[in-house]
């Protein structure tokens, strides 16, 4: 640690930043130099010197200000700044001494993938706030119409206090909504206004604050959009005399910047009609509404009804719960507002959009196998519903297997996959030989075969591209085939097999989905459709089957259409049968009693069970169900049957839930128990259960504390401390220096044991003074 250097004023001796400073007085002979006398000080108190510095120059100042005239002590701490070292991402795909040949290669396919599926998901993002962006334009078209046209309407006299306000439904998945109020923003500077605000609630404890913080932000975004310098330097100087920002004082410099000769200018990035660019609105963003303080909401709603004739504000507020919160929290302020409900698109239906665009197509040859993902649903479903964190999940599964799977080269576009496959080394090809799915297909070829594919490489390499092209082939049918599947299953009561798509699909990926409990049951609750919802159905897998590339598939399109017409046909030729026998059926029972009615009605049952014969719509609902019955047994089976999946597939769900799962528990006793697992420093590897004096001494503290029951004696754990972390030094414990070492090991013991508190490990107790209790691993 670098030393203080110490500047002195007349004044009396002290000690700082582990110096003692002699400071002569002012009524003395000039000074000599500062005797400066190092002390052993640690590190830590050091700084804790450095912390009473202030308090000490203000005791000096104090204590000579009757006696002695002026007197000060000053640190100054040396600024340096460390060089940061920095090493290229790729180097991080080196695996320390046994460097890759195809580090680099993979490390560039590996960017080249993530870029793509990030920029598809992103267009997804755009997508999905599109419809509820241009509800939002709608409603400020309609808000402050009067107010544009200067409106004298009773009417209008009437709501000018309701201040418009869009209530922003955007679900629980609080860590998503600052990308989508960051697209808002954006989009709302394009197109609408340059006036755009966004509070939170840690930054408007009160209503001061709020007004600050709105009238800067204001005031900035009229700079950013002008950009003169004149204008900018006026800013900073009026931020720095902190004026007294007020709802009357934002009002005189709205009204100054639209009515000046250039208020163009200030709109010249507005892209809209040029109704927006007379008056733009104040659109005021408050991003978690739930977490602001009801007075200062209430009144900040209040002072700025009085001013909307003068200020078209438009407040968004972003929900996270329920649209009633906005009732809860301003029971006297409601009424002072015209609230317009926006509801956005729930995080679950995302996440099936964002399966659908990432994982169920064959555009991106990067899979996640069934436990994998079931990883990264559970971590949606159970923790925090947020769908960026998803994807981050999915960031870190693609960079784990570039990283850990050698054959992660081969993980691209097919044209790529041809050319790389030529170049294939004698390594490579051996990795190829030692992949669990190639043993599997090579044990059940001819021994001719066998040799062939163990000793040829020409002949491998033609074998690894056909597998890949019918890996390639074998999604393009299943991601169709699982599609229809859902189409017809995902509407039948009790969701034998998942209501959403991703239950099926890792039920797909698990094992065979016809070997299953639910399959049969489902099966047969599809025999049962209504006609209407049949059709239906149909329409939806035939729009699926058209999307099909393959050949195979496109027969079993014309297939569901000759179904379609069949029973359109079926439904022609039944309405014009009821029509005949409503009129024949009125004729034989206008004369016949209810005795006589209930018992042909019977008589008409038994005859009925009795034939047990089908209709043509039962006849050809069975032929739709055998039909996809046929195709789930062709089509849906694991991936892991198939050959070299391994080079596309990321199997390593331990790796995902050890970075995705936290456990701090584990971490930290592993961490104070074990320091070298993380440090990784040889001094700290002990084989047996000792305690080595140069671990940290938290670490010290902490392993002692496990050796203690529920109380523990403070004097007896710092006798302990002090024995392990002097076990190796050899000191006279008469000599001065030896006093100093105690003084220093027992700061030491002090720090480490307020650390355990602060941990929650450990608390003091009543019981005893000079004890504290053991909060964990049996302590009470």
């Amino acid at each position: 640690m670098a030393t203080s250097s110490v500047s002195k004023v007349s004044g009396r001796r002290g000690c700082v930043s582990g110096y003692a400073v002699d400071v002569p007085l002012a009524h003395s002979a000039p000074p000599p130099p500062a005797q400066l006398r190092p002390l052993p000080l640690p590190p830590a108190l050091d700084g804790f010197f450095l912390s009473l510095c202030p308090r000490l120059v203000a005791s000096s100042l104090a204590e000579g200000a009757e006696g002695w005239g002026s007197q000060g002590c000053f640190v100054f701490k040396p600024d340096f700044k460390r060089k940061k070292i920095s090493f290229p991402i790729a180097d991080y795909f080196n695996e320390g001494e046994s460097l890759s040949e195809d580090s680099k290669l993979r490390f560039d396919t590996c960017q080249l993938l993530w870029q793509q599926m990030k920029s598809e998901a992103e267009e997804l993002q755009e997508e999905l706030n599109k419809n509820l962006f241009d509800k939002l334009i709608e409603f400020l078209e309609k808000s402050h119409l009067e107010f544009r046209k200067k409106s004298t309407n009773w009417n209008y006299q009437i709501k000018s206090r309701e201040i418009p306000t869009a209530a922003l439904v955007l679900g629980v998945n609080v860590t998503d909504h600052d990308l989508t109020f960051k697209g808002l923003t954006a989009m709302l500077r394009d197109t609408i206004t340059p006036y755009v605000v966004s509070l939170q609630a840690k930054e408007c404890p009160d209503v001061k604050h709020l007004l600050q913080k709105l009238a800067s932000q204001v005031m900035g975004c009229h700079i950013d959009m002008e950009s003169t310098e004149e204008e900018e330097e006026e800013c900073v100087q009026l931020s720095q005399k902190k004026m007294h920002y007020s709802m009357a004082f934002l009002s005189t410099w709205y009204r100054n910047v639209t009515q000046k000769k250039g208020s163009e200018s200030v709109n010249k990035k507005i892209t809209s009609s040029s109704q927006w660019k007379k008056s733009p609105p104040i659109v005021i963003i408050l991003k978690d509404i739930e977490s602001f303080s009801t007075k200062v909401l209430q009144d900040f709603i209040i002072i700025s009804s009085q001013y909307l004739h003068q200020l078209p504000i438009v407040l968004v507020l972003g929900i996270a719960t329920s649209p009633i919160i906005i009732h809860r929290l301003l029971p006297h302020a409601v009424s002072f507002l015209c609230i317009e409900l926006l509801q956005s698109l729930s995080c679950k239906e995302h996440l099936a959009k964002l399966l659908d665009k990432l994982l169920l197509t064959t555009r991106f040859p990067f899979k996640l196998n069934e436990k994998a993902l079931q990883v990264l649903i559970n971590i949606f479903l159970y923790h925090d519903f947020s769908v960026q964190n998803f994807i981050k999940g999915l960031q870190l599964a693609i960079l784990e297997h570039f990283y850990s799977q050698p054959l992660s080269i081969l993980c691209c576009d097919l044209p790529e996959v041809k050319r790389r496959i030529h170049s294939l080394s004698e390594d490579q090809c051996e990795s190829i030989r030692r992949l669990p799915s190639f043993m599997r297909y090579v044990e059940k070829q001819t021994p001719e075969k066998q040799v062939a594919s163990l000793t040829n490489e020409r002949f491998l390499k033609e074998q690894t591209m056909r597998f890949l092209e019918e890996l390639h082939i074998y999604h393009e049918n299943f991601f169709i085939v699982l599609k229809c599947l859902h189409a017809f299953t995902s509407s039948l009561p009790k969701y034998p097999l998942g209501r959403q798509i991703r239950e099926l699909y890792c039920a797909c990926l698990e094992k065979n989905i016809w070997e299953s409990q639910e399959y049969e049951p489902a099966l047969q609750l599809l025999r049962m459709l209504a006609k209407d919802e049949l059709m239906a159905i149909l329409h939806k897998c035939v729009e699926v089957f058209r999307s099909s590339p393959g050949k195979q598939l496109g027969s079993t399109a014309e297939k569901l259409k000759e179904f379609l017409a069949q029973f359109q046909s079926l439904e022609e030729t039944e309405s014009n049968e009821e029509e005949n026998g409503s009129g024949s059926q009125q004729k034989g029972l206008q004369k016949t009693d209810l005795y006589h009615l209930q018992k042909s009605l019977l008589e008409m049952k038994e005859l009925r069970s009795s034939n047990k014969k089908q209709t043509k719509f039962e006849v050809q609902r069975d032929k739709v169900v055998d039909m996809i019955d046929n195709l789930v047994r062709k089509y849906l089976f694991p991936p892991d049957t198939q050959t070299l999946y391994e080079v596309v597939y990321f199997t390593g769900a331990h790796t995902l839930r050890e970075h995705l799962n936290a456990a701090p528990r584990i971490a930290l006793h592993t961490a104070l128990n074990n320091p070298y697992h993380y440090l990784k420093n040889q001094a700290l590897k002990s084989e047996d259960d000792s305690i080595p004096n140069v671990a940290p001494d938290i670490c010290i503290a902490y392993k002692l504390h496990l050796e203690c029951s529920r109380l523990i004696n403070v004097v007896d754990w710092s006798e302990a401390f002090a024995t392990v972390v002097t076990a190796a030094e050899e000191t006279d414990p008469n000599s001065t220096a030896s006093e100093e070492i105690k003084e220093i090991i027992h700061a030491r013991f002090i720090r480490a044991v307020s650390e355990l508190e602060l941990l929650g490990f450990i608390k003091p107790t009543k019981q005893k003074t000079d004890h504290v209790a053991r909060l964990t691993w049996g302590g009470c």
